[in-house]
């Protein structure tokens, strides 16, 4: 592991709230299954966000929307038996908190107990506050998400970067006051100007964690399907490419079945 990467035996929130006080960056990814999240837990990240993504890199869906409770709970799981290190926070999916109070504290224990997960995650400021204070009376750690929020994407209609007019930037460093205010512990912001990205994390003493938000925040989360290629054909201006095994899987796999029709596979060292 390398040098760079905190000597910590296991993440926890508090740690993370050591690395901001400190100007230690966080890095975050994404996993969704136990042999992906074995190997970026296993490389040092800090973080692992089982993250309502799945619906779109797993099961192939338009949206996050349709991916269910018992769906997060199951990956959520899968992530949990890999992760030695990294704190494991996971997505409350769409449907499973807003509006419901009493509903959104039983799907975040639900999680917590039958996944053995660290942490929820909830998209929402001002507006799902009630569902956060039941939550953490509980004693369940929360991960807020305010900016481009997905599981609102029929409300904004767009993927467009978020809060660039005064109102809704003034709007979201409320918000993000008011979750720290409320016993968030780390905030996550998604594609909003790297300016008021910067600002809300000096505003903020919980770590704030930036995906298309610029370098002046806390630390950084990318999907991992995204950053490893393998999502080829998605390419927003924040995303940086560090292999592209959708090429190289794709060869591996066309070549495979060349050897199989052409008898070269397999050879007489690879029988009994």
């Amino acid at each position: 592991m390398s040098s760079i990467v905190p000597k910590i035996k296991r993440m926890t929130t508090h740690s993370m709230q050591e690395m901001k006080r400190k100007g230690v960056k966080i890095s975050m990814l994404t996993a969704y299954d136990y042999t992906m999240a074995k190997m970026v837990d296993a490389a040092g990240v800090d973080v692992i966000l089982v993250g309502d993504s799945a619906s779109n890199v797993m099961a192939g869906h338009e949206t996050t929307l349709p991916i269910t409770l018992d769906q997060m709970i199951y990956h959520a799981s899968s992530v949990v038996r890999a992760a030695e290190r990294a704190l494991v926070v996971v997505d409350l999916p769409f449907g499973s908190y807003q509006g419901d109070s009493k509903q959104a504290l039983n799907s975040a224990i639900r999680i917590m107990k039958e996944s053995g997960a660290h942490a929820v995650k909830l998209e929402g400021g001002v507006e799902i506050l009630e569902s956060i204070r039941r939550i953490l009376t509980a004693g369940i750690p929360i991960m807020g998400h305010l900016g481009l929020t997905p599981q609102s994407i029929y409300k904004f209609g767009t993927y467009t970067v978020r809060a660039k007019e005064e109102a809704e930037a003034t709007k979201l460093l409320e918000d993000a006051k008011a979750l720290e205010e409320a016993g968030c512990f780390s905030l996550v912001l998604e594609k909003i100007p790297a300016k008021l990205a910067e600002k809300v994390a000096k505003s903020v003493d919980i770590p704030v964690i930036g995906i298309g938000a610029g370098g002046g925040v806390d630390g950084q989360v990318l999907v991992l399907h995204d950053m490893l290629g393998m999502t080829h054909q998605f390419s927003p201006r924040f995303l940086r490419r560090y292999l592209s095994l959708y090429e190289e899987i794709t060869q591996a796999v066309s070549r495979y079945v060349e050897d199989v029709k052409l008898k070269h596979f397999p050879n007489e060292d690879e029988q009994y």
